[in-house]
């Protein structure tokens, strides 16, 4: 969703401000998202959902609203970027611990069916955002959002809940990352999230700035992007329980850095859309894979949050960083060229790192389900 906003920042409410320091706001929100997972997933192993769930929505909406009265860089930094962050981090790897509690098979399908929400809110928000804005204002439009986040806390505040008490307080440890098939996934996490969200942080700017697109079909475009993302989740998900989440995730992470590459070449409205149409989906299992892949690499699921939530930490460390060099490569829309050959770059790095892991953990055997 920060993509609509960032367009709008850099051309309207911030335009004296860079798209590098813009993009630190996206970026801060989506490192604080992953690294809180090293407090939630402990806090969770631990028994503590429900306040995780409390304090998270609180925070989630207390920055939404507060992002509505800003009018500075400083106070979105802290309103957008850390309030709503923290909020997002004390959710994000509880919400994906809970799941194997449910379900006994298909729980990558199961994740993928839970990460709907963010492709959801991905296409209907920017939606609301570029339709409200011009008539009522960057204040009320975002309120609306905020408005309609509030009402929907509902549905976490009522149905997370525990179906196993559990309780394992051992302290972190690098002991956690249990060996290096777990470290090398890791790592892998660290380069596919320093590449993969450059797309959705630029490709509204480069429709504007190189294919000519009008403003109103390029606001439209993250929407695309998560429409197609919803079936990269599911399909990828049914496939993932029948042979493997890794086994699932190498092709698609690869076939994601070939798309990135072919976006060198895109110069046309058409060309574009087909673009994000097929990147949406095939990088639709950064999202709902990363679970799974960690599960399986885990011997102990009682101490599964702590490792998502180290492995969250590598994430969200690729997110923070990732998308500002961007912005410094790019200059201001100057050099397209070598922002997508780092973002592709970036992801061939991370495919490369989780076929190490994979190779580590089950050898080189295909038929192997991991």
């Amino acid at each position: 969703m920060f993509g609509v906003f960032e367009t709008f920042y850099v051309s309207t409410l911030l335009p004296y401000e860079s798209e590098s320091n813009i993009a630190w706001i996206g970026s801060l929100q989506g490192f604080l998202l992953f690294i809180f997972g090293l407090i939630s997933g402990p806090l969770y192993d631990a028994g503590y959902l429900r306040a995780l769930v409390y304090v998270g929505l609180f925070c989630i909406n207390l920055g939404m609203f507060m992002t509505s009265l800003c009018t500075a860089y400083w106070q979105l930094l802290l309103a957008q970027g850390i309030v709503m962050g923290v909020g997002n981090g004390l959710l994000f790897v509880t919400s994906i611990s809970l799941i194997p509690q449910y379900f006994t098979t298909k729980k990558s399908f199961a994740t993928g069916v839970a990460s709907l929400g963010s492709s959801i809110g991905g296409i209907i928000y920017p939606i609301i955002f570029r339709q409200l804005q011009p008539t009522i204002g960057f204040g009320w439009a975002t309120r609306v959002i905020a408005f309609i986040m509030l009402t929907l806390s509902v549905v976490p505040l009522f149905a997370m809940h525990d179906r196993t008490r559990h309780a394992s307080k051992e302290p972190i440890s690098f002991q956690l990352f249990h060996g290096l098939p777990h470290l090398l996934f890791c790592v892998g996490m660290l380069f596919g999230f320093m590449g993969i969200y450059i797309v959705f942080f630029y490709v509204q700017l480069y429709a504007l700035l190189e294919c000519g697109m009008t403003p109103e079909l390029a606001s439209y475009l993250l929407a695309i992007v998560n429409s197609a993302s919803i079936f990269g989740r599911l399909i990828p998900g049914y496939l993932a329980d029948k042979i493997g989440p890794l086994n699932i995730f190498i092709p698609f992470a690869l076939v994601t850095a070939v798309l990135t590459f072919c976006w060198i070449a895109i110069r046309t409205v058409a060309g574009l859309l087909v673009f994000c149409v097929l990147y949406g989906f095939f990088s639709g299992t950064f999202v709902s894979l990363p679970g799974p892949m960690g599960a399986s690499l885990s011997p102990n699921v009682k101490t599964i949050g702590r490792r998502l939530g180290i492995s969250m930490a590598f994430s969200g460390t690729g997110l923070l960083i990732g998308n500002p060099i961007a912005g410094v490569i790019t200059q201001n829309g100057h050099d397209w060229l070598g922002l997508q050959i780092w973002a592709g770059a970036l992801i061939i790095l991370s495919a490369g790192f989780i076929t190490a892991s994979r190779i580590l953990k089950v050898g080189t055997q295909l038929k192997k389900v991991i």
